[in-house]
């Protein structure tokens, strides 16, 4: 487990948007990460390495939970299955502790060299010796040119000044926790009634002010207080801002950022929870008690719409966008279309056409779009073996 748990780069050198891939396949294995943990594991892995990354990412996960250690896990062959039992049992916890600890050991230092026995008599004090005085510069001549003149001085060995030491460097290690009688030990938690007191609205005020859903201040609120029957629950959380006549305001503020992000996100219900840090079940929730499916509903069908009426370069350029299109649960309907549209297209340029990259670069001129585009949606349609064919057979029926 040693050799394979070595960084290879700094987690600042980890692509911001390889990172969001990573984050977003660990959500949907049901095993979320924080930023920090998300870079540390891909640190692990070389700049080469993250087009693989891409790959995995974009597929369903084949098990759960499958943190980020696990996706480096299968990246370098371990099955999925095994990953997810590695995942659950904590194996991925002390790999994270190695990778820091391997991040912070200093290189080992050479062995000394092995002394000599010597018989000879001890020396006396060591004489210094004679510090040369620094030569002086020989008399100008007066066939000395200008250019001898201003030339650098070069100096002996002995007019060197010898180099200081370096100091030693430290590097900070993380103590281990005190324990025994020095232990810290969390303050005790407020019963759930302190929030229904009249000082407790200006606790909820004040979270209210900085966290922008009930999910986050239920977190928020759950180190400090206590529920009736254990852990506080959002039940709970939600009868304290009902009692302080402040449930309405933040399902006001929370309607309103949800409909922003399904229209900055275009409709995608992944990306609105990744924008929100939400849960797929903790957004179904919120929307469910603030009674938004409906609306939440016209918004990605007018980007459903959008996307089937695109126009062509801007529907060539979605094809690849497979998990928008499964989000707006239009992908086969989409492609479909697509498909159709793109057979009738070249129906009309295949008799001129010599291969499948000038049918592309014809299309693409009469329609205004890139030949590229074009080329890869007869890949990803499935057209690009049977256009060969076509094209073959036309030109050995041409005499």
């Amino acid at each position: 487990m040693n050799s394979h748990w070595q960084r290879q780069r700094q987690l600042d050198d980890v692509p911001t948007p390889v990172a969001v891939a990573v984050s977003d396949y660990c959500r949907r294995a049901q095993s979320p990460a924080t930023p920090l943990e998300v870079r540390e594991a891909l640190a692990l892995l070389a700049e080469s390495d993250d087009f693989r990354v891409r790959t995995l990412t974009d597929t369903e996960p084949e098990a759960t939970p499958l943190g980020p250690f696990a996706v480096v896990d299968m990246l370098r062959g371990a099955p999925a299955s095994l990953a997810a039992t590695r995942q659950g049992c904590g194996y991925y916890e002390v790999v994270q502790e190695l990778a820091r600890v391997r991040e912070e050991q200093p290189p080992p230092a050479p062995p000394p060299a092995p002394e000599i026995p010597s018989f000879a008599s001890p020396a006396g004090p060591a004489i210094p010796a004679p510090v040369p005085a620094p030569a002086e510069r020989a008399p100008r001549t007066k066939k000395e040119t200008v250019q001898q003149r201003i030339a650098p001085r070069k100096r002996s060995a002995a007019e060197v000044p010898p180099l200081a030491p370096e100091a030693p460097s430290f590097i900070e290690r993380e103590l281990p926790r005190p324990r025994g009688r020095f232990t810290r030990l969390d303050a005790p938690k407020t019963g759930y009634q302190e929030l229904l007191r009249v000082e407790g609205k200006d606790v909820l005020q004040a979270a209210l002010e900085q966290h922008e859903h009930r999910f986050a201040l239920l977190n928020a609120l759950s180190h400090q207080y206590n529920g009736t029957r254990g852990e506080l629950t959002l039940a709970e959380v939600e009868d304290a801002l009902r009692h302080h006549q402040l449930l309405d305001p933040m399902s006001a503020r929370e309607r309103q950022a949800i409909l922003a992000a399904y229209t900055e996100h275009r409709g995608a219900t992944g990306r609105v929870g990744w924008a929100l840090n939400l849960s797929p079940s903790e957004l179904k929730q919120i929307q469910d008690r603030l009674e938004l499916t409906q609306e939440i509903e016209e918004v990605r069908e007018r980007f459903r719409r959008e996307a089937l009426t695109a126009r062509l370069t801007q529907r060539l350029d979605l094809l690849g966008r497979d998990k928008y299109l499964a989000d707006l649960g239009i992908k086969k309907r989409f492609t479909d279309m697509l498909r159709r549209e793109l057979e009738v297209l070249v129906r009309d340029e295949l008799p001129d056409a010599r291969d499948l990259s000038g049918l592309s670069e014809a299309v693409a001129r009469k329609h205004g779009t890139p030949a590229e585009l074009v080329l890869r949606a007869f890949d990803r349609l499935d057209l690009a073996e049977g256009l060969r064919k076509q094209l073959s057979s036309e030109h050995d029926s041409t005499p």
